[in-house]
Order: structure tokens, then sequence, then C-alpha cells
């Protein structure tokens, strides 16, 4: 095996720790590369990559790493691991202990690595919201119950277990599936389930369908997986992530959301499904402001608010500036007969005035060309004939 399982931390803290582990994947027989991602300037690096290696990496330099303040030297030190990982081609499989910092350390750098690599995380804060350290990649995190500080009868336990999960991950032969077809995301919401399922059923007998539910993090992991090339077409059904980061839902997109379809070029239809709707907790979490709005208890923990014409025509001024980035086949497929199972003839959510100050905005906002086209159609998103004419605009340009 010519890949290695990284053992990655601050060896000036928790380097009886990471040596512990190191040796326990050792003992399966595995390469282990250890690197040193400690901060301190007195401190003596026993691991096979020291702290000052991983500092050079930094754009901007060693001197933006080792500057004395520690909040500042750990944010340093995240760059530059990021910057690290992508340097290396021998990475199998990577696993890292530590409290607040050194989670806060590696995680960027694992969440770069490609998905399919084995990460693995043991933390103290494993049981919390691990949500700004696993991202949008398939990181593993596993409580430590103690705290990581010294090897005794629970620790012992627990980084056992930790190091022979990985070194079991490491180990074991990737599974392929044989399927030489090309691989199409889609992102789908409950709302919106009934055109994505017609839909996947007609791709599937072409191309392998990849549906992510669009919470926020799926939107993340389909683009990560187009940057990291392994999926050649997007078919976007449900955008409905955008509401909730441009209006303070808790499923928000990032501001990078379609990032990955203009900076590939690949294939991208699209559409506005659940535009209608912005996502909040239980009814109690939402925010006083938005009181006086019109809401759809979707369940006791889930709160949906319909969008106002003004929030559609800022979302369609959103997405037309990202779509004109699109230097690939664009088509953008607008359902007027609704955006979602709530905005239909005679449910909560129907709202004409907001479906067309939507649609407006996208016609006045994006740039259409021979490659970059917005289709009006009369079909709620959810119709069989929306969903056909999604499928025949994505064998147009695929």
């Amino acid at each position: 095996m010519t890949k290695k399982v990284f053992v990655v931390g601050t060896f000036d803290t928790k380097g009886r720790e990471l040596a512990h582990v190191a040796g326990l994947v050792a003992d399966q027989g595995l390469g282990v590369v250890r690197v040193d991602l400690s901060t301190s300037s007195d401190h003596r690096s026993i691991a096979d990559v020291p702290p000052a290696e991983v500092a050079a990496c930094h754009p901007e330099g060693a001197g933006a790493v080792m500057t004395g303040d520690r909040g500042s030297a750990v944010a340093g030190m995240a760059a530059a691991f990021e910057a690290f990982v992508a340097t290396r081609d021998d990475i199998g499989a990577m696993i890292s202990l530590g409290g607040s910092g050194g989670t806060a350390l590696v995680a960027p750098g694992m969440q770069a690595l490609p998905v399919g690599v084995p990460k693995l995380i043991v933390s103290t804060l494993a049981s919390g919201n691990v949500a700004p350290y696993v991202g949008p990649a398939d990181i593993t995190m596993m409580p430590s119950v103690t705290d990581v500080a010294g090897l005794n009868r629970i620790s012992r336990v627990i980084l056992g277990n930790a190091a022979h999960a990985i070194a079991g991950m490491a180990k074991a032969a990737r599974e392929t599936a044989g399927d030489d077809r090309p691989a199409v995301g889609l992102t789908m919401f409950g709302v919106t389930t009934p055109c994505v399922t017609h839909l996947t059923e007609r791709l599937e007998a072409e191309v392998d369908p990849i549906v992510f539910h669009a919470t926020g993090t799926g939107g993340q992991a389909m683009e990560k997986l187009v940057d990291s090339g392994m999926i050649s077409s997007v078919i976007d059904t449900t955008t409905t992530e955008i509401c909730d980061l441009l209006f303070g839902g808790i499923l928000a997109a990032t501001e990078d959301r379609l990032g990955a379809i203009a900076r590939s070029g690949i294939p991208y239809v699209g559409s506005c499904g659940a535009l209608d709707m912005v996502n909040f907790g239980a009814r109690a979490t939402v925010p006083e402001r938005y009181a006086h709005r019109l809401f759809y208890q979707h369940n006791p923990q889930v709160t949906l608010m319909r969008t106002t014409p003004d929030e559609c025509r800022q979302m369609g001024e959103w997405i037309g500036a990202r779509l004109n980035a699109c230097t690939g086949p664009v088509r953008f497929l607008l359902p007027g007969g609704g955006l979602s199972m709530l905005d239909a003839p005679g449910m909560p959510f129907e709202l004409i005035e907001a479906r067309n100050a939507l649609f407006e905005a996208l016609e006045a906002t994006v740039e259409q060309t021979e490659t970059r086209r917005l289709v009006r159609l009369p079909h709620n998103i959810n119709d069989a004939a929306f969903s056909d004419a999604l499928y025949t605009h994505w064998k147009e340009i695929a």
C-alpha cells in the first residue's frame, strides 16, 4: 500500500496520545505519517512532518503562522495545513485528536480531502454541533468522552477504538460498483420529491443519478463533488437553500452556492424548487421580525415561512447574477404553476404575485445567450410534464 495513514495534531500538547494512536495503526501493518500542527515556538517536534514544514505552506509564508499570538497562530496553521494537504498525493486516510483548538486546526484540511478518503476526528466537541467541523465532507467524529489529556483506562479504550477504526477503513478495499455511467447530481426537498423521483426514474437507464437533500450541507456536498470532478452534470431542481441564506433560515447555502458550476463549466439545468419557503425550527425559534408573516407548521420541529414578492425578487437577482458567471451550458426552468407542493392551486403558499416577481427578476438579470437560457413553463414543479421538461433540456446539453 503506497498511501499512508496521516496522524495529525498538536504534538506539543497531545504528543503522547498521538504517538499511541500512530503505534496502534502501524501495528496493523500500515504506513504512518505523523504531522505536527503545534504553534508553540519552543517545541521540538518528533513528528515525521514538523510544524515548520506545514507552516511554510501558508500562502503568506511561515510568518503568518508563527505569530506569537495563539488565536492568529491557530488560524494561520489551519490555513497552512489545508494548503499542505493539497501538496500530498500519499494520503490514504487521516486521523486527528484534540480539543476545540486541535479540532479547528485539522478540520479545514480534512474537508479539502476527496470524498471517500477515510477521515476521523476524536474530539471533546464531537457530541455537540459538529457542522462547522464536518461541513460538506465525509468526516467521522468520535467523542473522546474524557479530555484528550493523557492515557488512562478510558482514553486508552477510546483511542484504541479510533486507531483500529481508521486502520480498518484504510485497509478495506475500495468498493467499486463497476458503473461506468456518468454521475448526475440532483437536489431534492420533501416538497419537490415527486418531481425528482420521476426524473430519477428516467435517468437511471442512462446515468448514475445522485440525489442530495437540499438542507444546506446537501448543496455544499453536491458542489464539492462537482469541484472534485466526480459529477459530470447537474439538475438542480431544488435551490431552496438560497432562501435560507438570504433571509436567515436554518438550512442555508453558503455564498458559494453555484460557484462550482461556474468554475467547472459543466452542463447545468436548474429550477426554483421550494423558493417559496424559508426554513426555521420550532415556531418559538422564528425571529421576532417575522412574527407577522405567513407560516406553515411542517412538524413540531420545522416551521416554514412563505417568501414575499420582494424576497423573491431578491432571490431572482441573486441567482441570475450567478448564472451569468457560468461558462458552461445552462438551462433554468421556471415553473409557472408553482414552486413546490405548498405553492400550488388551493395550497397554503400559493402566491402568484411572489412567483411572478421571482421570474421577472430572473428574466431581467440573466444575460441570455445561445448556451444560457431561461424557460418559462405553465406547470407546477411536481407535475410530470415539468419533470419531463427538465429531462429534455438536460439531454440537450449534457
